[in-house]
């Protein structure tokens, strides 16, 4: 098969298309043609060498991390899938002609979505339902901000906040150009960081009562104004780094607040862990993309 092989160096890397041997499915894994691949920023740090390589293509890293297309071949003790199945899943080395997958992560493709649509679903919703609902406890009612909200991840995070009744949705973005895309989405209110002090806007919009769950994906230079704009007992999932790893945390507030520090990463979760997530998104997410709840 064709496949896209990482070439790792600290300035960037890069990709170089060869022809490998084909991968058989093992014992409980899945053989899928690959119609399309998501692109994820992830995708960027390994080509730094700065993400964890999958370990099964040995010295070889194949490029991608998600991928959907059809059933090729069904390892032993397999049950529930037959050939020709439409799935898409969590998958190392997605940037190929063929891939293998444990068929405990392979999730059915919802008929409406094309392959380039459902590309795109198992890392950033799978992700963004695990920080809000999983680990943020988001419940319906409560206040949401979501940082980087234009982003791929941050479009999945307003629309999953809104599917599980979040008011209000609040969101930061550096062009204001894309804000009323995100409203047709669900989002409230969208604050330009460039312009505005987030923490201010939130506390403006929420009568001075803060925001109850925090989804950050810009991460240090935002913690200390994270702490400041939420409500008692709130909740700060951070997701992503992409500003920085450390900012300034007081301890004083956190503990006043009785506030929640929450991080989350797949990369040190098992395998079961994986299952349980891709379980709980089947049953509280998959069936809002197949009716077009979610886009």
């Amino acid at each position: 098969m064709k496949a896209f092989i990482v070439i790792q160096d600290p300035s960037g890397g890069t990709l170089e298309l060869r022809e490998i041997p084909d991968p058989k499915p093992e014992p409980g894994e899945l053989l899928i043609r690959v119609k399309a691949a998501g692109v994820n920023r992830a995708d960027l740090y390994q080509r730094k060498g700065t993400h964890p390589a999958p370990a099964k293509y040995g010295a070889l890293i194949i490029a991608g991390l998600e991928a959907v297309g059809e059933v090729k071949e069904i390892g032993d003790g397999v049950r529930g899938f037959k050939r020709g199945d439409r799935v898409m899943a969590h998958s190392a080395g997605g940037y190929a002609e063929l891939v293998t997958v444990h068929h405990r992560l392979a999730l059915p493709v919802p008929e409406r979505l094309s392959w380039e649509e459902a590309a795109a679903i198992p890392v950033s919703y799978m992700t963004e339902h695990d920080a809000l609902i999983t680990n943020g406890g988001l419940r319906a009612g409560e206040s949401i901000l979501i940082h980087a909200a234009s982003s791929g991840v941050g479009v999945a995070a307003v629309q999953i906040a809104r599917l599980f009744g979040a008011k209000p949705i609040m969101g930061t973005g550096g062009d204001p150009a894309k804000f009323d895309a995100l409203r047709s989405l669900g989002m409230d209110l969208g604050i330009h960081y460039r312009t505005q002090n987030f923490a201010d806007a939130v506390l403006n919009h929420t009568a001075g009562g803060g925001v109850d769950v925090i989804i950050d994906h810009v991460g240090g230079p935002y913690l200390k104004e994270n702490l400041r704009c939420m409500a008692l007992k709130g909740r700060l999932v951070s997701v992503g780094r992409l500003g920085g790893k450390t900012g300034e945390l007081d301890l004083d507030f956190l503990a006043l607040r009785r506030l929640h520090l929450i991080g989350v990463t797949f990369r040190t979760r098992t395998l079961e862990e994986r299952v349980v997530i891709a379980e709980r998104f089947a049953r509280e997410v998959l069936p809002a993309l197949a009716d077009g709840r979610l886009k």
